[in-house]
Protein backbone atom coordinates (compact mmCIF):
# COMPACT_ATOMS: atom_id res chain seq x y z
CA UNK A 1 0.00 0.00 0.00
CA UNK A 2 1.32 3.63 -0.90
CA UNK A 3 0.57 6.09 2.00
CA UNK A 4 -1.98 5.29 4.13
CA UNK A 5 -5.15 4.77 3.53
CA UNK A 6 -8.25 6.91 3.91
CA UNK A 7 -11.05 5.37 5.47
CA UNK A 8 -14.66 7.28 6.00
CA UNK A 9 -16.80 6.18 9.03
CA UNK A 10 -20.37 7.04 8.77
CA UNK A 11 -22.29 5.92 12.27
CA UNK A 12 -25.28 8.31 14.15
CA UNK A 13 -23.49 7.03 17.36
CA UNK A 14 -20.75 9.49 18.66
CA UNK A 15 -19.05 6.62 20.59
CA UNK A 16 -18.77 4.55 17.51
CA UNK A 17 -17.18 7.07 15.44
CA UNK A 18 -15.29 7.78 18.62
CA UNK A 19 -14.04 4.58 19.00
CA UNK A 20 -12.99 3.86 14.99
CA UNK A 21 -11.10 7.03 15.28
CA UNK A 22 -8.96 5.98 17.51
CA UNK A 23 -8.54 2.52 16.84
CA UNK A 24 -8.20 3.11 12.93
CA UNK A 25 -5.49 5.74 13.78
CA UNK A 26 -3.71 4.08 15.95
CA UNK A 27 -3.43 0.99 13.08
CA UNK A 28 -2.43 3.88 10.56
CA UNK A 29 -5.05 4.88 9.22
CA UNK A 30 -6.36 8.62 7.91
CA UNK A 31 -9.71 8.73 9.40
CA UNK A 32 -12.91 10.85 8.61
CA UNK A 33 -16.13 10.52 10.28
CA UNK A 34 -19.59 12.11 9.97
CA UNK A 35 -22.87 11.45 12.06
CA UNK A 36 -25.28 10.99 9.28
CA UNK A 37 -25.84 9.44 5.29
CA UNK A 38 -26.16 13.17 3.74
CA UNK A 39 -23.23 14.79 5.35
CA UNK A 40 -21.81 11.41 3.90
CA UNK A 41 -21.86 12.31 0.48
CA UNK A 42 -20.54 15.61 0.75
CA UNK A 43 -17.63 14.03 2.67
CA UNK A 44 -17.15 11.65 -0.23
CA UNK A 45 -16.36 14.51 -2.37
CA UNK A 46 -13.74 16.53 -0.85
CA UNK A 47 -12.32 13.42 1.74
CA UNK A 48 -12.14 10.90 -1.74
CA UNK A 49 -11.70 8.01 0.70
CA UNK A 50 -10.16 4.20 0.05
CA UNK A 51 -12.72 2.72 2.03
CA UNK A 52 -16.15 3.84 3.80
CA UNK A 53 -17.73 2.16 7.24
CA UNK A 54 -21.01 2.93 6.98
CA UNK A 55 -23.83 2.23 9.82
CA UNK A 56 -27.08 1.65 7.94
CA UNK A 57 -29.66 3.11 9.95
CA UNK A 58 -29.57 6.67 10.32
CA UNK A 59 -31.46 9.83 10.35
CA UNK A 60 -31.71 11.76 7.32
CA UNK A 61 -30.62 9.53 4.83
CA UNK A 62 -30.11 5.78 5.16
CA UNK A 63 -26.95 3.39 4.26
CA UNK A 64 -28.81 1.63 1.70
CA UNK A 65 -29.55 5.13 0.07
CA UNK A 66 -26.18 6.28 0.43
CA UNK A 67 -24.70 3.53 -1.01
CA UNK A 68 -27.35 3.58 -4.29
CA UNK A 69 -26.02 7.14 -4.78
CA UNK A 70 -22.16 6.42 -4.51
CA UNK A 71 -22.90 3.20 -6.78
CA UNK A 72 -24.47 4.90 -9.50
CA UNK A 73 -21.97 7.85 -9.37
CA UNK A 74 -19.02 6.65 -11.91
CA UNK A 75 -16.58 9.01 -9.83
CA UNK A 76 -17.41 7.03 -6.39
CA UNK A 77 -18.81 3.63 -7.89
CA UNK A 78 -15.53 1.85 -7.22
CA UNK A 79 -15.00 2.95 -3.34
CA UNK A 80 -15.10 -0.20 -1.51
CA UNK A 81 -18.06 -0.16 1.28
CA UNK A 82 -18.16 -1.86 4.55
CA UNK A 83 -21.99 -1.81 5.92
CA UNK A 84 -22.19 -2.28 9.92
CA UNK A 85 -25.51 -2.79 10.73
CA UNK A 86 -27.89 -4.12 13.61
CA UNK A 87 -29.94 -5.92 11.23
CA UNK A 88 -28.75 -9.56 10.57
CA UNK A 89 -31.66 -10.48 9.03
CA UNK A 90 -30.18 -12.59 5.43
CA UNK A 91 -32.27 -10.37 3.54
CA UNK A 92 -30.70 -7.01 4.73
CA UNK A 93 -27.47 -8.78 4.12
CA UNK A 94 -28.26 -9.88 0.53
CA UNK A 95 -30.00 -6.58 -0.34
CA UNK A 96 -26.68 -5.19 0.68
CA UNK A 97 -24.29 -6.91 -1.23
CA UNK A 98 -26.82 -6.67 -4.31
CA UNK A 99 -26.56 -2.48 -3.83
CA UNK A 100 -22.84 -3.12 -3.88
CA UNK A 101 -21.44 -3.10 -0.57
CA UNK A 102 -18.11 -5.32 -0.53
CA UNK A 103 -18.60 -6.49 3.55
CA UNK A 104 -21.47 -6.64 5.43
CA UNK A 105 -21.08 -6.69 9.29
CA UNK A 106 -23.77 -6.46 12.03
CA UNK A 107 -23.07 -5.10 15.35
CA UNK A 108 -22.47 -5.84 18.15
CA UNK A 109 -18.52 -6.75 16.30
CA UNK A 110 -15.16 -7.32 17.28
CA UNK A 111 -13.11 -5.15 16.49
CA UNK A 112 -10.24 -7.85 15.29
CA UNK A 113 -12.73 -8.93 12.91
CA UNK A 114 -13.43 -5.58 11.33
CA UNK A 115 -9.96 -4.97 11.14
CA UNK A 116 -9.08 -8.16 9.02
CA UNK A 117 -12.56 -7.11 7.02
CA UNK A 118 -11.02 -4.19 5.99
CA UNK A 119 -7.66 -5.22 4.99
CA UNK A 120 -9.51 -7.90 3.24
CA UNK A 121 -11.11 -5.80 1.36
CA UNK A 122 -8.58 -3.18 0.55
CA UNK A 123 -6.51 -6.05 -0.61
CA UNK A 124 -8.93 -7.09 -2.94
CA UNK A 125 -9.63 -4.07 -4.60
CA UNK A 126 -5.87 -3.51 -5.08
CA UNK A 127 -5.82 -6.63 -6.95
CA UNK A 128 -8.73 -5.68 -9.07
CA UNK A 129 -7.31 -2.81 -10.00
CA UNK A 130 -4.24 -4.23 -11.09
CA UNK A 131 -6.30 -6.67 -12.71
CA UNK A 132 -7.91 -3.34 -14.26
CA UNK A 133 -4.56 -2.03 -15.55
CA UNK A 134 -3.24 -5.58 -16.89
CA UNK A 135 -6.47 -6.01 -19.13
CA UNK A 136 -5.82 -2.04 -20.19
CA UNK A 137 -2.14 -2.88 -20.81
CA UNK A 138 -3.39 -5.89 -22.98
CA UNK A 139 -5.77 -3.79 -24.65
CA UNK A 140 -2.83 -1.43 -25.72
CA UNK A 141 -0.47 -4.12 -26.55
CA UNK A 142 -3.15 -5.57 -28.85
CA UNK A 143 -3.66 -2.30 -30.94
CA UNK A 144 -0.18 -2.24 -30.76
CA UNK A 145 0.49 -5.56 -32.15
CA UNK A 146 -2.55 -4.51 -35.63
CA UNK A 147 -0.79 -1.34 -36.33
CA UNK A 148 2.76 -3.32 -36.02
CA UNK A 149 1.35 -5.64 -38.71
CA UNK A 150 -0.37 -3.31 -40.87
CA UNK A 151 2.67 -0.97 -40.80
CA UNK A 152 5.26 -4.04 -41.67
CA UNK A 153 2.19 -5.13 -44.63
CA UNK A 154 2.75 -1.57 -46.16
CA UNK A 155 6.78 -1.79 -46.03
CA UNK A 156 6.73 -4.97 -47.64
CA UNK A 157 4.52 -4.04 -50.47
CA UNK A 158 6.84 -1.38 -50.88
CA UNK A 159 9.91 -3.27 -51.25
CA UNK A 160 8.10 -5.35 -53.86
CA UNK A 161 7.27 -1.78 -55.72
CA UNK A 162 11.26 -1.20 -55.67
CA UNK A 163 12.22 -4.67 -56.73
CA UNK A 164 9.92 -4.37 -59.91
CA UNK A 165 10.89 -1.46 -60.13
CA UNK A 166 14.81 -2.50 -60.31
CA UNK A 167 14.06 -5.58 -62.75
CA UNK A 168 12.61 -3.41 -64.84
CA UNK A 169 15.51 -0.53 -65.08
CA UNK A 170 18.29 -3.91 -64.60
CA UNK A 171 17.60 -5.47 -68.77
CA UNK A 172 18.01 -1.86 -70.36
CA UNK A 173 21.54 -0.80 -68.04
CA UNK A 174 24.74 -0.56 -69.80
CA UNK A 175 26.10 1.48 -66.73
CA UNK A 176 28.54 -0.16 -64.83
CA UNK A 177 27.39 2.22 -61.46
CA UNK A 178 23.73 1.88 -62.38
CA UNK A 179 24.02 -2.26 -62.30
CA UNK A 180 26.23 -2.04 -58.85
CA UNK A 181 23.68 0.34 -57.29
CA UNK A 182 20.95 -2.41 -58.97
CA UNK A 183 22.83 -4.69 -57.09
CA UNK A 184 22.46 -3.20 -54.01
CA UNK A 185 18.97 -2.73 -53.69
CA UNK A 186 18.45 -5.86 -54.39
CA UNK A 187 20.58 -7.57 -51.71
CA UNK A 188 19.03 -4.74 -49.08
CA UNK A 189 15.56 -5.88 -50.65
CA UNK A 190 16.28 -9.81 -49.35
CA UNK A 191 17.79 -8.67 -45.89
CA UNK A 192 15.21 -6.06 -45.52
CA UNK A 193 12.25 -9.08 -46.07
CA UNK A 194 14.19 -11.51 -44.19
CA UNK A 195 14.15 -8.86 -40.90
CA UNK A 196 10.68 -8.28 -41.96
CA UNK A 197 9.73 -11.86 -42.01
CA UNK A 198 11.64 -12.87 -38.62
CA UNK A 199 9.26 -9.93 -37.13
CA UNK A 200 6.21 -11.07 -38.61
CA UNK A 201 6.76 -14.51 -36.86
CA UNK A 202 7.63 -12.54 -33.66
CA UNK A 203 3.98 -10.69 -34.00
CA UNK A 204 2.29 -13.96 -34.65
CA UNK A 205 3.81 -15.58 -31.92
CA UNK A 206 2.98 -12.93 -29.31
CA UNK A 207 -0.58 -12.27 -30.86
CA UNK A 208 -1.23 -15.97 -30.03
CA UNK A 209 0.03 -16.18 -26.08
CA UNK A 210 -2.15 -12.89 -25.58
CA UNK A 211 -5.10 -14.60 -27.00
CA UNK A 212 -4.34 -18.17 -24.47
CA UNK A 213 -3.72 -15.57 -22.00
CA UNK A 214 -7.34 -13.97 -22.50
CA UNK A 215 -9.11 -17.50 -22.35
CA UNK A 216 -7.16 -18.14 -18.99
CA UNK A 217 -7.75 -14.92 -16.92
CA UNK A 218 -10.33 -14.07 -14.54
CA UNK A 219 -12.68 -11.45 -16.45
CA UNK A 220 -13.54 -8.23 -14.13
CA UNK A 221 -17.00 -8.83 -13.10
CA UNK A 222 -16.26 -12.76 -12.93
CA UNK A 223 -13.62 -11.94 -10.49
CA UNK A 224 -15.53 -9.61 -8.38
CA UNK A 225 -18.89 -11.78 -8.79
CA UNK A 226 -16.22 -14.17 -7.02
CA UNK A 227 -15.23 -11.77 -4.18
CA UNK A 228 -18.82 -11.00 -3.55
CA UNK A 229 -19.84 -14.54 -3.30
CA UNK A 230 -16.90 -15.47 -1.24
CA UNK A 231 -17.93 -12.60 1.20
CA UNK A 232 -21.55 -13.42 1.54
CA UNK A 233 -20.25 -17.39 2.55
CA UNK A 234 -18.68 -15.92 5.41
Amino acid sequence: MSGPKKILVVDDEAINLDFFDVMLTKLGFTVEKVSDGVDALEKVKRFLPDLILLDNVMPRMSGWDVTKTLKNDPKYKGIPIIMISALDDVKDKIEGFELGVDDYITKPFNFSEVFARIRAVLRNRELYAQIVARESRLSLAEELSADMKRNLMDFVKGIDELDNAAAMLSPHSEDKDCRKLLQQVSENSRKIRKCAAELDARIEKTTTEWERLKKEEIGLSALETQIRKNISQE
